[in-house]
């Protein structure tokens, strides 16, 4: 018989209601019933195997991973064709991943030297490699860690003997199951592919933060999501209703009948906004006074281009290359060649038909090294990354410029240096760039000699000493997350001190003011990068600072175009202007909440 889906029913103390909050991932509202993934390495026994059983206990770890590869090519053959490109790619980080002799050696050395079971090995090893993770400062990278766990979590449900347990699909006929709300302690894009002929409406996680995998699939697929809930898969019971506020990061069990209407009211409200948006596809994006402004996408990889092109982009604003270099191994990175990165950048630029691809320069650092050479930082952050690495490794940053370059001859290419802080470090990449453009004008191979560079402003002694920059680079790009990061002391994905990070804090709001008026008034294009250009509670504000180039995830772009066509440029400066000579948080808060209404 299927569940009744309509109203929920609250029979008892177990039922109340109680509510969430964890960190936003994915907009919008889902409404539904709570189904939960109960991690298996919760339940893994230790136990020690006696010596003439190890090499029985190491075939049986073995024929495990064997299983958990074919049933990823399982997945991957059954991709439907209308699936995000990320799920296939995160399907084959999956596989990578299992594949590293970190997952699929180091656990049997385990094994033979200290006879613990298959179950335990795996989980020792993975949580020493999890251990590692949680040291790195990059926040994209930390979030890998998950990924590992994901994998694991795979393998030791395979040798306990425990299938993923999907709620039923409603028969013809029969009456709609409710959507479901998936709720685990973690859940990984494979896993996610299992609910994909479900009502899956959006998914509840104890940990992620913004830059993990689930969090980009389920911007992909457009549901409702929040991470980083803590205590969720424990709190909430299998079959309690739930509500997911994505724009909020918060989550409601159990919810009264008059919340309950209250939020369904929202959702249909933002459905038919939603198909509202459609249409504004090919607007040009014109505020009312008839400024133009100018939409781009932030990309992964060059198979994101067809998504960007969808939602109308100008071009691309951020390709981020270090996911070229991504999922190569799980415990370190790995250089691909010349001629592959070239081919990946040739392949975004060709698919962008003619628009410009804007490709930032390597950004990892010492806290994730691309060899196997040992180097730890006390402080990653404040250590050895971004250009600062490519430019004490010369011949891996040579190769990667000359990669970019070659691009450059299908079609418009900049090149975008990230956390640039000194004189010096300008000169040096510059000093590269032109290196590269000789050793290919030598061998007679095509590129654009006139390539733009460009730096990313995401330090806050960049954003201060911006006359160093505005002589030498060619545009600027401003990174508000690690803008915010640096100038705020404040990690948001570390939870004890995440509620601090605030983009509405007044040093940030000058230092961004600053970098869009200085850059201009030299003649260069200024861009936002980060979050914040993505966020429509900040467009008329950052319109307001001057900014006339925005660059964020595909899925944004036309609510943020919606704000410009909406804008009145005259009426938002001036409120602006106000703003920024405000030091109170309350103040700010309130004065950009008001924006909106103009």
């Amino acid at each position: 018989m299927p569940r009744e889906a309509a109203t929920p029913r609250h029979t008892g103390p177990s039922m109340a209601s109680f509510t969430l909050h964890g960190i936003p991932v994915s907009r919008g509202i889902s409404i539904g019933r709570a189904h939960l993934l109960t991690p298996a390495a919760l339940d893994v026994k230790h136990y020690l195997v006696p010596e003439e059983q190890v090499e029985a206990e190491v075939k049986r770890l073995q024929h495990a991973i064997a299983e958990v590869h074919r049933g990823l090519q399982a997945l991957w053959t059954e991709l439907p064709k209308d699936a995000p490109t990320e799920l296939g790619a995160f399907i084959d980080v999956h596989a990578l991943i299992l594949s590293d002799p970190m997952i699929s050696e180091a656990p049997l050395d385990i094994i033979r030297s200290r006879h613990y079971n298959a179950e335990w090995a795996l989980v020792t090893q993975i949580d020493e490699l999890s251990a590692q993770f949680d040291e790195i400062e990059d926040e994209y990278l930390r979030e890998r860690k998950h990924d590992i766990q994901q994998v694991a979590e795979r393998v030791l449900k395979v040798l306990m003997g425990t299938a993923l347990a999907i709620a039923p699909v409603a028969a013809d006929g029969e009456q709609a199951l409710p959507s479901m709300i998936v709720v685990a302690h973690d859940i990984s894009p494979a896993d996610m592919l299992a609910f994909r002929d479900r009502s899956f409406a959006g998914f509840v996680t104890d940990v992620g933060g913004q830059n993990s995998h689930t969090a980009i699939v389920a911007r992909s697929l457009d549901i409702p999501a929040a991470v980083g809930m803590s205590q969720a898969s424990r709190l909430i019971e299998q079959d309690d209703w739930v509500i997911i506020d994505g724009d909020a990061g918060v989550v409601i069990c159990n919810p009264s009948q008059l919340v309950l209407e209250q939020y369904r009211a929202r959702q249909a409200a933002m459905t038919k906004a939603r198909k509202r948006l459609l249409k504004l596809k090919k607007t040009p994006a014109v505020t009312k006074d008839g400024t133009a402004i100018t939409l781009l996408a932030n990309i992964e990889l060059p198979d994101d281009c067809p998504a960007a092109l969808d939602a109308g982009a100008n071009g691309v604003g951020l390709f981020r290359s270090e996911f070229l270099f991504m999922g190569r191994g799980a415990t370190v990175l790995k250089v691909p060649g010349e001629d592959e990165q070239f081919e990946q950048y040739r392949k975004a630029v060709v698919a962008m038909k003619g628009r410009p691809v804007t490709i930032r320069t390597l950004d990892v650092g010492a806290d994730k090294p691309l060899d196997t050479t040992e180097h730890t930082a006390l402080n990653p952050a404040l250590g050895l990354r971004a250009i600062r690495y490519c430019l004490a490794e010369p011949q891996l940053f040579l190769t990667q410029l000359r990669a970019i370059l070659r691009a450059s001859s299908f079609g418009k290419v900049r090149i975008l240096i990230p956390m640039l802080a000194h004189a010096f470090e300008i000169d040096q990449t510059l000093s590269m760039i032109e290196q590269a453009k000789l050793q290919l004008r030598d061998e007679g191979v095509k590129y654009d000699e006139a390539v733009e560079v460009g730096a990313m402003i995401e330090i806050p002694a960049a954003a201060l000493a911006l006359p160093m920059f505005v002589k030498r680079m060619d545009f600027l790009s401003i990174g508000t997350n690690d803008l915010i990061q640096y100038t705020l002391a404040i990690d948001r994905v570390d939870y004890e001190v995440a509620h601090l990070y605030n983009p509405l804090h007044p040093a940030v709001l000058m230092l961004i003011a600053q970098t869009i008026a200085v850059g201009q008034k030299a003649g260069l294009d200024v861009a936002v990068c980060g979050e914040m250009a993505g966020d429509v509670k900040l467009t008329r504000l950052l319109l307001g600072m001057g900014l006339r180039e925005f660059s964020m995830h595909p899925a944004q772009l036309l609510a943020v175009k919606q704000e410009i066509l909406n804008s009145d440029l005259a009426a938002i400066t001036s409120r602006t202007r106000r703003i920024l000579r405000s030091f109170e948080p309350n103040e700010i808060a309130t004065a950009v909440e008001q924006l909106q209404s103009l």
